[in-house]
């Protein structure tokens, strides 16, 4: 009886055992499908994302301003004497070289102001060189007089003292007075000094120079004539300068009074381009020392260089100036034509850019999305140019960077990322 109720006791804890086993397994498959259901979740949660390359590229064309050519310098012609328009060589509107005759003047008072002059100047030479070769015969003749004298008087001298040294020997055998011998000794002593005077006299003497108020008058009546030849020289009116010549109102016949206004020359090379500028574009130009400009319709273009540009607003205008000096020498850019200046350069059009829908702002503020690794870094950025769909990015990124283009709003700093597409 007992050996049954062990063997049913055995057998009850043999079924126990195989339940808990089952139990135990069961347990065991129900486990593993809910962490791989947890993984695939979290999976599921990441954000596939579209990423685009950033780089360098146009943002705009370049910044034009209209301009207008205009003569670079403008020459008034002034009738520099008065006299009768006789020829027109030159009619307004025609280019003229420098030093060419544009008219000529008549004026016979003029010339006989010349002849005058002329006469003048002769005449005082002539008088001059008679009164010099007058003034020459006389220091010849006073010359050759002096030196007689200076002769005479050393013959004088010399029988002078001859005689004085006999007398001293008659005086010391007493033949002759104490005073006797004194008076031959004054007058040779007188005579001494008279022959050094003479001898002076010859060594001083020159040419009297007689003609010195009529040299003066030479000297003035030459420079007369002078202003008189250079009068009939400004008879033929001449252009200081080459260039375009407008406003000449003159007909053959018409009196002009010296400082009359004949003409007005505008000067072409080199020529001006004149535009007006905002202060934001004269800022622009602060470092630059040429423009391009071109004329509308054609796409040949040409440099300036930057001759003035103004500091200060013209209350006129509104607006801040600046001028282009450019050759000009075919004559091909005339006063009064319109040109197109670049105030940037294609150059200056190249920037860092993203596609604009990348960007998302707060408030003032601007940032887009950089992927890094398996998540993605929020960057603050300076925004420049826009030309859609492109944003120009002055800093806060690097070309070759990625920046997301897929709702970017969505996302958060350091936040982890699934799938990422390249859009370029």
């Amino acid at each position: 009886m007992r050996k049954k109720r062990l063997k049913s006791h055995r057998s009850l804890q043999s079924i126990v055992g195989v339940l808990a086993l089952c139990f135990t397994i069961m347990a065991g498959c129900d486990i593993a499908p809910v962490t791989q259901n947890a993984v695939s979740t979290q999976a599921n949660t990441l954000k596939n994302i579209k990423v685009s390359k950033v780089i360098m590229q146009k943002v705009g064309d370049p910044t034009e301003r209209a301009a207008e050519v205009q003569s670079s310098f403008q020459y008034d012609l002034i009738a520099k004497v008065g006299g009768d328009v006789g020829q027109i060589l030159k009619k307004r509107g025609d280019l003229v070289q420098a030093d060419e005759v544009i008219i000529k003047l008549n004026s016979n008072e003029t010339k006989f102001q010349k002849e005058m002059a002329a006469i003048a100047v002769r005449t005082l030479q002539d008088t001059i060189q008679k009164t010099k070769q007058g003034a020459k015969k006389d220091l010849e003749k006073q010359r050759l007089e002096l030196s007689n004298s200076i002769q005479k008087t050393e013959q004088g001298l010399t029988d002078l003292l001859r005689n004085y040294n006999k007398m001293r020997n008659d005086y010391d055998i007493g033949l002759v007075t104490k005073n006797q011998l004194y008076q031959t000794e004054s007058q040779m002593m007188n005579t001494r000094i008279e022959l050094d005077q003479l001898k002076q006299r010859l060594n001083g003497l020159e040419l009297a120079d007689s003609g010195t108020e009529m040299e003066a008058q030479l000297k003035n009546a030459q420079f007369s004539l002078q202003q008189a030849e250079q009068a009939i020289t400004n008879l033929d009116v001449k252009a200081p300068v080459s260039g375009l010549l407008t406003e000449m109102p003159l007909e053959t016949g018409m009196s002009l009074k010296m400082g009359a206004n004949i003409g007005v020359i505008l000067k072409l090379d080199p020529i001006k381009i004149k535009a007006q500028l905002t202060l934001e574009e004269t800022n622009r130009l602060k470092d630059k020392k040429e423009l391009t400009y071109y004329l509308p319709g054609t796409t040949q273009k040409y440099k300036g260089s930057i001759s003035y540009l103004s500091k200060v607003i013209d209350p006129k205008t509104n607006a801040y100036e600046v001028n282009l000096e450019v050759p000009n020498k075919d004559v091909a850019l005339k006063p009064g034509m319109k040109v197109m200046i670049q105030l940037t350069d294609e150059k200056d059009q190249i920037g860092l850019t993203v596609p604009s829908y990348s960007i998302v702002k707060e408030g003032e503020d601007a940032y887009v999305f950089v992927l890094a690794g398996d998540s993605v870094e929020k960057r603050k950025v300076q925004l420049g140019r826009l030309n859609e769909p492109f944003q120009e990015v002055i800093s806060g990124v690097k070309e070759g960077e990625r920046v997301v283009v897929s709702s970017p709003n969505q996302l958060k700093d350091k936040e982890k990322i699934g799938v990422t597409e390249n859009e370029n």
